[in-house]
This record gives C-alpha cells, structure tokens and sequence, in this order.
C-alpha cells in the first residue's frame, strides 16, 4: 500500500504525491509520543520515591479508553496501540448483551402482547387511504389517523419532542415460497444472511411457542441490531417478539412488537438512541407459480438522544433508511439471488477449466456472500463496536477501530478497519457503474498502480447486469499470482461493490466445487445510498436532471477498508499502519471525486 501511495499523482494538479511528508510527519509525532511516555515513566517513578506527584506535562493519553484507538490530536498518539482496549476479549469483534430468557411467569404476558400486536399488524396491512397517506410514490403512516383508530391509553401524549415516528408499508412479488419466506423470518441465522445491508446482527433469545408443523403459532424472542453500514450512523437496536400464524392456506402472517427487556451494558452508557418497534411485520401469500406477494408493515417510534449526522439527516428522518420500501427490495434481491443458485447449465469462463459447473458456481456464490456479510458487519457503528476519527477528506474524517480476529473465514491477526463516508452531487446508479466496472477501476483503486484490470470470470445472480459475482485479475507483473473476488448488487434502494484478493488456488479450489469455507477473506468495499433530500430522484434516467442542478439526485457513499496489519493476535497496532490506511482512503475519495467531476464537493 505505501508503494502504491508514493506512485500516486494529483487528479487535480498533476503534481506529486504527499505520502513521503505525510508519513515523515508521523514519524516525528510518534517519536514526540514516545518522548511523552518516557517522561511518564519517569514522573511515575519519581513521585514515588518523593511521595508526592511532580509538575509535568500532559499525560500522553496513554490510558487507553474502551471507547476508542486513542489516536491523539491530528491523527497519531503512540506508537503502538494496545488492542485490550476492546471489550471482547482475544478474537473477533466484541460481543453483545442479550437480554436474559423470559421467565414463566411472563410468558402469558407476552403470548397476549404478540396476539395483540397481530391483530393490529393485519388491519394496518389491509387498512385503505384513511391510514395510508402517499408521499413520494410511497405509502407512508399517517400518525394522526393511528393514534385515533388504535388508541392505546397515554400512548400519543407521552411521546417527547425528540420522538419521531416512521411508519411506511409497501407490496411486492417475491420469488420464493411463503413456506420458504415463513422459515427465514423465524430463524435468526437467515434472517441476519438475507439482509446483511439492514442487519447486523441477530440473535434467537428464547423460544416462548415451537408452534405446530410449518411453524404457524410458533413464537421467539430476538434481539437485532439494524445499521446503515456507515461508522457515523449508530446502531438502532430492538428485543422484540415475532409471531407467526397460518391465517388460511396460501396466506401467512409474521408480527413483531417490541419488549423492553434489553439490559444495556453500563461500561457504555446510555445508547444513542431508544428504539421501540410498534406492531409491525408481513402478510405473505402464496402466488401459483411458486412466488409470493409480501405487504410489508413498518412502525416504529425512535428518540434520538444524540444528532443525527447531517450527512444522513434527511435519508434517516424520511423513514427511507429503514423503511418498508428498503426491507422489500432487500428481500426482493436477496430472493433473486436465492433463484440464481438452481442450476441453469450456463456456462462461465474459468482461470482453468473450460466451464464451472453447477457445484463451482453454488461454492462461489457462497463465498462471495460470506465476503458481503463480513464487509457489511465490519461497518456496524454499534455500542460495542466503535470507531475513532482520524482528519480525512470530508467533515466525517476516516473512522478507524481494530479488533482481533481468529475466525476461519477471515486471516489470523490484528485487523484494521477504516471507513469515511462522504456526500456526491451524481446519481447512486452513476457511482455504482462507475465503481463496479472493471474498466473504470484503475481510475480509483490505488493498488492497482494505474494498470488496467481484467474480468477472467462472471457468474450473474440477479435481473440487473450490475448484479453479479466477477474474478478480477490486475494486468500487473507483481500481482500475477492474486485475483479480486468482487460482488456488486444493487435494488431501489441502494448499491454494494464488495471486493476481497483471493490468491489462484484458492479460486480454482472454489471454482471445482469445494467447501470454500476455510477460504480467509478480509473484504473492502463502498457502499451507496440515495442521499434522501426531498424531490430529489433516487437515480438518473434519460432527459432527467444535470448532475450540479438543484433537483438532481446525490449520493452517500462510504468507503471502507480492512487490513491485515500482523499475523500475530497478540501483536500491537502501530501509528504507520493507521497512517497508511488512513492516506489510502483519502486518495481513493479524491481519485473517485477527480473522475466523476466533482472533486470540488
């Protein structure tokens, strides 16, 4: 990476690359760190044979916090940084609290919450324009009309100011089965795997009802937290009971009602926001050709107890970010992708053999969707996972953390992750061509050094053409013995290009059908959002707006890298690592700035 950054020239001016001042000015800062722990040590000592503490400086913020790297003042504060400041013990990222399984005596309680919540889930769902207002080209709740027609006691008058509602319902053709749908809603491990951008994680708390065959009447606890895969964006975090029942034959209904049960750790204070999910859910009907219809129901009350980022203010306050049009063309895409497993007997071009063949493309595909859901958990801004903000190129700065990893499916070590996010004046589906294409990828991927790359495979899983798994492989004389596993999807509702090197045989192991489990990726990626400003479309078509003009549609693109920074777990982070990944993100958002005209923004 540092090879690559000192090749670099300037987009806008042409002239030379500044890395060589950049690190040179690291190095001083780090030398000045450890001048300051030196003096400490000393200070420590003293004080202790003199009984009493002497004048000295600052401290050098050695004291590590839970919270954060300890990245002092300008980017760097030591010259190495201890990772036992995360919480989660020795591998992979901390974990959560799970609030405690329910308790006999609470049992009825919550059958009678999750019965209620059912009934009101199935009028909101098949309620008319009283209830439903249109905005947009969307339906959206009219609160007013709710707090009158389903009138719970106290429940209007106590909400405070800083309490906003988003209640949004939307329909749509599925392929799958509603029994198929019906299995992945009451399994927390597929549900967390259908919606890797909205999800991040889920746990099954506790069975309260198995339910009877093809699990009508069946009823869990869960807990999950929801994300927009931005590190400026925090969690929203819910424990809520989901119910599930057969209404007739063909149609089923799934709802979820909140439950304050979650017990937040006091290490981390507060969260930053309250979450409470009001009855919510699907209606799912079976359709005679094996798909499904989905009307999908969305209620929920939010406080925010801290801003929201003004980059994601209008997207999040529009109900957009998690709104029931987003749940619906995730599930829409996570099912196509579903149907592009079954055999088709196309054949693909391979690195070497003639074809894959059924088994090599069901390995891939599994691989590459175990890289997506890793890149998108690694852009969790959770309690427990948090970020620490270095300068950068936009007002939210590179964002960086660390944790250790030991999972099979990722490289032994210390991982650095670092993420910005930053606002384009061009159309989401612009950006996405632009960054998926393999053509245009020398313009902003520094470590291809300028050199082209080539696609040697392609295996498509979806209607879209930007939908698609591809083998990238760099026409560069170092690079010959790695290749680029790269996914790109992208719905209504936003776009992923997820990316990870993967060496020769690792591919071709895969390509033959192999469990492609043990296979180590450590994926990087963008992720982009439509940035949610009123009027503005969510895409560019022919005859619309000009990228620059007031109507035209902007994007929230954050990029994200993940780097091996030692093979030890036990190793410590050092402040050139963080001031390589550091400089790496920002010449990747000027490059992509640079090519896309907008590098004054």
């Amino acid at each position: 990476m540092r090879e690559a950054l000192r090749s670099v020239i300037c987009p806008t001016c042409g002239g030379p690359p500044v890395a060589d001042d950049y690190f040179d000015e690291q190095k001083l800062r780090m030398e000045n760190a450890r001048l300051k722990e030196e003096l400490d040590r000393v200070s420590s000592l003293t004080s202790k044979y003199l009984g009493r503490p002497i004048t000295q400086l600052p401290p050098a913020q050695a004291a590590l916090s839970m919270s954060s790297l300890d990245l002092s003042v300008g980017g760097l504060g030591s010259p190495s940084l201890d990772l036992d400041l995360l919480s989660g013990g020795s591998s992979g990222y901390p974990p959560f609290h799970l609030p405690m399984p329910v308790s006999e005596m609470e049992r009825p309680m919550m059958a009678e919450m999750a019965t209620r919540a059912m009934d009101e889930l199935i009028r909101m769902a098949q309620a008319g324009e009283h209830l439903w207002v249109k905005a947009g080209g969307r339906e959206v709740l009219n609160v007013d009309t709710y707090d009158s027609v389903f009138a719970k006691p106290g429940a209007a008058s106590f909400r405070g100011p800083d309490v906003h509602v988003e209640g949004s319902r939307d329909s749509g053709l599925v392929f799958m089965s509603a029994v198929g749908l019906v299995d992945m809603f009451m399994d927390s491990s597929k549900w967390t795997e259908f919606f890797p951008a909205i999800v991040s994680k889920a746990r099954t708390v506790d069975v309260l009802v198995n339910g009877m065959a093809g699990r009508s009447e069946s009823l869990v606890l869960m807990y999950e937290e929801l994300h927009v895969m931005s590190p400026v964006v925090p969690t929203r975090e819910f424990c809520f009971l989901r119910y599930c029942r057969q209404i007739e034959r063909g149609l089923w209904a799934i709802a979820d009602i909140s439950v304050d049960l979650q017990q937040h750790d006091a290490r981390f204070g507060a969260p930053p926001s309250r979450s409470c999910r009001l009855p919510s859910g699907c209606l799912i009907a079976d359709m005679a050709d094996g798909s499904s219809k989905v009307t999908w129901v969305e209620h929920m009350e939010i406080e925010d107890r801290v801003p929201i980022h003004l980059l994601y203010r209008d997207l999040i306050l529009s109900g957009a970010a998690f709104g029931a049009h987003r749940w619906l063309a995730a599930l829409q895409r996570a099912c196509e992708r579903c149907a592009c497993l079954v055999p088709a007997g196309m054949p693909h071009r391979d690195i070497a053999v003639a074809g894959v063949t059924p088994e090599g493309k069901r390995s891939m595909m599994k691989l590459s969707q175990r890289m997506v859901s890793s890149f998108c958990a690694s852009l969790s801004a959770s309690q427990l996972h948090r970020w620490t903000t270095l300068s950068g190129p936009s007002d939210v700065g590179v964002r960086v953390t660390v944790h250790r990893s030991t999972d099979p499916g990722q490289p032994s070590g210390v991982v650095l992750s670092a993420a910005t996010s930053i606002w384009l004046p061009v159309p989401c589906d612009r950006v996405f061509a632009f960054v998926r294409d393999e053509h245009t990828r020398s313009q902003w991927d520094v470590l291809s050094h300028g050199n082209p790359v080539q696609e040697v495979s392609r295996i498509p899983n979806g209607s879209h053409p930007g939908n698609c798994i591809s083998l990238l492989r760099g026409l560069n004389a170092s690079q010959n013995s790695m290749l680029i596993l790269q996914e790109s999807c992208t719905d209504g509702t936003g776009s992923l290009v997820v990316y990870a090197p993967i060496d020769i045989p690792a591919a071709n192991v895969v390509m033959s059908g192999e469990d492609p489990s043990a296979i180590p990726l450590l994926p990087s990626g963008f992720t982009i959002l439509p940035d949610g400003r009123p009027g503005a479309p969510s895409s560019s078509s022919a005859g619309g707006p000009l990228v620059g003009s007031p109507a035209a549609a902007g994007s929230l693109v954050t990029v994200a890298f993940q780097i091996l920074v030692s093979s030890l777990p036990s190793s410590r982070l050092n402040a050139e690592s963080v001031a390589t990944v550091n400089s790496l993100i920002s010449t990747t958002v000027e490059q992509i700035k640079a090519a896309l005209n907008c590098a004054s923004h």
